[in-house]
């Protein structure tokens, strides 16, 4: 299931902070995490984007099995904290997961410009946690299925010394009825076989309702030089993208 949301979670806007400080009520947390689960166990580890690292020793969700690299946002509930050199800081309880939709960069190939599409999206966030780059955002649709990558296009130079992606959205030819949400992670943890550098300039380029738009971050890919990140609101959506 790519939704196991709580009824409350549909109707209740989560603020959360990336550095891991928020709450959704009493006794539990809401934070954006990687999956480590090798695997395929129903004990496993997250790994939230300042590297601290939960053990998942109890869930409510029976028989959940996340991918291994699966980017999720988790409300758990602290159960012990462990000691300073343990592999891991907490063991919690898993209360419940919405999973994000989580994709290698595409490098795109001449034949597949037409079905990636190119249609028009609107950007409400977009940060580097950990080896992601997240993507919030809003689309046009009704019920089918839209398709989102981010692609790297080795057709297209540029001399500014930068790295540029362009995100792209295929609606599918849908109905654009009603305004869905939507958020999706693309693994940068490529760059460190190829980029011994302590930073990279990389630009976004999206095609939006009124504008192409174009946005600008850094990703340190040193393992060591974990970022930090910015506030975002989230809320449930039914949609499935992928």
């Amino acid at each position: 299931m790519k939704k196991l949301f709580l009824f409350m979670f549909i109707i209740v806007l989560v603020t959360s902070c990336m550095d891991n400080d928020d709450t959704y009520n009493d006794n539990t947390e809401v934070s954006i995490a990687t999956v480590e689960n090798p695997d395929s166990a129903t004990q496993f580890y997250l790994r939230l984007d300042n590297n601290i690292r939960l053990y998942c020793s109890d869930s409510e969700l029976m028989n959940y099995r996340p991918k291994d690299g699966q980017r999720i946002i988790a409300n758990y509930r602290i159960l012990t904290s462990k000691s300073d050199t343990s592999y891991y800081q907490y063991d919690i309880q898993l209360i419940d997961v919405y999973e994000v939709l989580t994709k290698d960069v595409l490098n795109i190939q001449p034949e597949q410009q037409d079905s990636i599409g190119n249609d028009v999206i609107s950007i409400r966030n977009m940060w580097i946690g950990s080896d992601y780059l997240n993507v919030e955002f809003n689309y046009p649709g009704y019920n089918k299925i839209h398709f989102i990558n981010l692609i790297w296009d080795s057709s297209k130079t540029y001399d500014d010394a930068k790295l540029h992606y362009e995100f792209r959205h295929n609606a599918n030819n849908d109905d654009p009825t009603n305004s869905k949400w939507g958020m999706a992670s693309f693994d940068l943890s490529y760059l460190k076989l190829t980029n011994f550098v302590d930073s990279i300039n990389i630009v976004v380029h999206t095609k939006e309702f009124t504008k192409d738009e174009t946005y600008e971050l850094t990703y340190k890919p040193n393992p060591l030089m974990w970022l930090s990140s910015q506030k975002m609101t989230l809320k449930k959506t039914s949609d499935k993208l992928e």
